[in-house]
C-alpha cells in the first residue's frame, strides 16, 4: 500500500521542487538585471544581496530535486519484485498440479472407544491356508521355553480355534462378560475365551503373552481337554498391567492357530468398558 501510494506523488513532487527551481531561479534573473541596471549604489546593494539570496535557496531546491529525483529512480527492492512475479506468475502444468494433489497429506480420521472395542486386531489362523496366515506363522515363532513337548496326535484340517475374547470376569461355561479390547492399568485377572474344534488329546499346545511385541509369559502343555467346546486363558501378572498392546497367541503342535490383541491404555475407564 505505501508503495502504491508512493508512487501516486512522486510525479507531483517533482512537479512542485521543479516549479520552485523556476520562480527561484527567475528570481535570481530580476535581481541581478536590477542590479546592473540601477543607477543608485543603495538600490545596487539591495539588489545584489537578493540575488545572493535567492542563488542561494535556487542552489538547496537544485540540490534537494536532483537527490530526490535520483531516489526516485533507484531499482526496486527485490521483496516487490518477487511479489509482481507471484502476483502474476501462470497457473502450473498438469503434471506439477497432480503431483501437489499426491503430496497432499491424508486426512486425519479420529476413531471413538467403541471402535477400539471392536476394530482391534483379532485373528483366527488356518494352519492349513495360505497367503497371510502363512506369512504370520513365517514372521512369528513360538519360543523355544514354550516348546517343550512332543505331541503324540497329529493336526488335521479340522482343527480350529475360534477368535479370542477379552474379559475380567467369565461365566460358569466359559463365556466372557463384558468382552472388551480396550483395559485400563492396573493389578487384576484377564480371561482369554474361546472355542475349540478339530483337537486330540495328546497334541502339543502353547500360548505366549507379548507385551509390545516381548514375551511376558506363558505354558505349554499335552493337550487334554477333548475334541470340541469352550476354553479360556487366564493372565494376572505380579506387576500389573502397564500401558501398551498386549497380544496372546495360540499355538498347536508349533502351529499358530489364533491370535488377539488387547491395549492398556493410562486412562480410567467406566464399567463396562
Amino acid at each position: 500500500m505505501l508503495n502504491s501510494i508512493s508512487g501516486t506523488i512522486t510525479p507531483w513532487i517533482l512537479g512542485i521542487l521543479f516549479l520552485l527551481v523556476f520562480l527561484a531561479t527567475a528570481v535570481v534573473v530580476k535581481s541581478w538585471r536590477e542590479m546592473k541596471s540601477s543607477p543608485y549604489y543603495f538600490m545596487r546593494r539591495q539588489a545584489e544581496k537578493r540575488l545572493q539570496t535567492y542563488s542561494v535557496f535556487s542552489l538547496v531546491l537544485l540540490v534537494i530535486t536532483a537527490v530526490f529525483m535520483a531516489s526516485t529512480m533507484q531499482a526496486p527492492q527485490n521483496d516487490i519484485q518477487l511479489t509482481a512475479v507471484l502476483t502474476n506468475a501462470k497457473p502450473a502444468d498438469e503434471d506439477i498440479q497432480e503431483l501437489v494433489k499426491q503430496a497432499t497429506p491424508p486426512t486425519i480420521e479420529f476413531v471413538s472407544q467403541a471402535d477400539l472395542n471392536t476394530d482391534l486386531t483379532s485373528t483366527t489362523i488356518d494352519p492349513y491356508g495360505a497367503g497371510a496366515n502363512d506369512l504370520i506363522s513365517a514372521v512369528l515363532e513360538l519360543p523355544e521355553e514354550f516348546d517343550r513337548f512332543e505331541p503324540t496326535a497329529e493336526l488335521n484340517e479340522t482343527t480350529d480355534l475360534g477368535e479370542i475374547s477379552f474379559s475380567t470376569d467369565i461365566t460358569d461355561n466359559y463365556e466372557a462378560i463384558d468382552a472388551t479390547r480396550l483395559f485400563s492399568v492396573g493389578s487384576y485377572t484377564i480371561y482369554a475365551t474361546f472355542s475349540y474344534d478339530g483337537m486330540e488329546d495328546g497334541m502339543e499346545w502353547a500360548w505366549v503373552w507379548r507385551r509390545d511385541g516381548e514375551v511376558l509369559e506363558g505354558g505349554n502343555e499335552l493337550w487334554k481337554y477333548g475334541s470340541d467346546g469352550p476354553g479360556y486363558i487366564y493372565f494376572n501378572p505380579e506387576e500389573g498391567f502397564q500401558a501398551g498392546e498386549y497380544t496372546l497367541d495360540v499355538w498347536v503342535n508349533g502351529e499358530l492357530m489364533t491370535r488377539s490383541t488387547l491395549t492398556m491404555t493410562g486412562t480410567a475407564l467406566s464399567a463396562g468398558n
